[in-house]
């Protein structure tokens, strides 16, 4: 081949224009992007978004589950394909949102403003935690227009819980996600060594690994300190600061005893859709549909929390029998692929979330990072959609469980067809 010939197949990339750019060329998958937050943060950070509860089995468990389930399409034409659906009855571009996560701006110094931003452009839900780092007024007032979601605890303090209750709806936020996961804090050993107790211990590696991220060393120290500013009812005024007491807020926890009667009583107070995370039981997932609640969010906090708990790919199924088609659902944990997502679905879920994956996003490139993720999801939902044969999201719900199948149901007809099989041999042998 002449050289001529190879400028004329072969383009010559100038420098990237943008961030976004950059990211077209260089970041291919959620796997990619977790490389690219593990070279912008210092180790000890990036192992607070990476680490799970004692021996992480749990954590593993989760993206494990999803490589037990194979898709077995089906032929026909596959036209006008769309993603777009509905979520707590109002509208998203994709079954997909952003689930709450804390300490955000640890990671980015946008925090949740970034992530917020990047949802609202790609028309998903936004879920606010109550440990998030800015406050929930400033998250709204960036983003109108978003449907955002406000998670907390619950709490045996009805006048607290009625104070929070009307700042949140007076931020304009349309839903609750209420944690039914965190009567404990998981115990994360890396966290551990890593000097994240309550309070933190600043240790000599520490400040080299910071010294070694200088980007993200000079964006936090440029900012506001890290506090929590979402879990009372008082709206801060001025700059953020911080405590003792709130770093042992998000790290040792702060439990208080509640039960059923809590929850109702959250349901009476709130106008709004309320969604139950960290549901995995099916027998809770049957009460909390007779209650009224609007959705569960089946999760196992991402492996974070109690290690050895059920995957929620595992349970999906049976919370579909338990609550029939009273309340949606919501699934979390172990999502690093669009293909993840329709898996849920053809399953029983209504909608998927993620935290780690756009935290991802968030460390390497703040907004323009978690919308490259979004991004991402959105055109491997749209791929396995049409390898699948399916146009529509609710085409995909309404017969999804015929395009899926668990390794353990092949190999219990591959069993069935070699017994029938030997029961043949034998009857031609004559054999009694």
């Amino acid at each position: 081949m002449k050289f001529k010939d190879i400028r004329a197949l072969a383009s010559i990339q100038g420098p990237a224009r943008s961030t976004a750019e950059r990211l077209d060329r260089r970041c291919y998958s959620i796997g990619d992007m977790q490389k690219m937050a593990a070279k912008a943060l210092p180790k000890s950070i990036f192992d607070y978004i990476e680490g799970g509860g004692e021996d992480e089995a749990s954590m593993r468990r989760n993206i494990a589950s999803f490589n037990d389930w194979s898709f077995m399409p089906k032929w026909g034409s596959v036209e006008n394909l769309s993603l777009a659906t509905t979520i707590l009855g109002g509208p998203s571009a994709m079954p997909l949102m952003l689930s709450p996560t804390g300490g955000t701006r640890l990671f980015h110094p946008q925090g949740e403003i970034a992530a917020a931003r990047a949802a609202l452009a790609a028309g998903v839900p936004y879920g606010l935690a109550h440990l998030s780092t800015t406050p929930m007024e400033h998250v709204a007032e960036a983003t109108p227009g978003l449907r955002r979601w406000f998670n907390l605890e619950p709490t045996n303090d009805k006048v607290m819980l009625q104070a929070v209750l009307d700042r949140v709806s007076n931020a304009g936020y349309e839903a609750l996600i209420v944690n039914l996961d965190c009567r404990d804090v998981g115990h994360r050993e890396r966290d551990y060594h890593n000097g994240f107790t309550a309070p933190p211990s600043i240790k000599p590696k520490t400040v080299f690994e910071g010294a070694l991220r200088p980007r993200w060393a000079l964006g936090f120290l440029a900012s506001d300190a890290i506090a929590f500013p979402n879990l009372d009812a008082e709206i801060p005024q001025g700059p953020l600061s911080s405590t003792p007491d709130m770093w042992r807020t998000l790290l040792a926890g702060s439990y208080e005893p509640t039960d059923w009667s809590d929850l109702e009583d959250i349901r009476t107070r709130w106008n709004g859709p309320i969604i139950l995370k960290g549901c995995v039981n099916p027998k809770d997932a049957a009460i909390a549909a007779s209650m009224g609640f609007d959705a569960i969010q089946v999760s196992n906090h991402g492996g974070r929390q109690l290690d050895h708990m059920v995957s929620p790919m595992d349970v999906l199924p049976e919370m579909g029998e338990a609550t029939a088609g009273r309340m949606e659902i919501i699934v979390d944990g172990g999502i690093r692929r669009g293909s993840d997502v329709i898996k849920a679905l053809a399953l029983g879920a209504d909608v998927c979330a993620i935290g780690r994956p756009y935290l991802y996003g968030l460390a390497a490139a703040g907004e323009a990072g978690v919308s490259h993720v979004l991004k991402l999801f959105k055109a491997e939902m749209c791929r396995t959609m049409a390898l699948l044969g399916v146009t529509t999201i609710a085409e995909l719900k309404e017969g999804g469980r015929e395009l899926i199948r668990h390794h353990s149901e092949t190999f219990v007809r591959v069993a069935a067809a070699s017994d029938l099989d030997s029961q043949r041999s034998l009857a031609e042998l004559g054999t009694p």
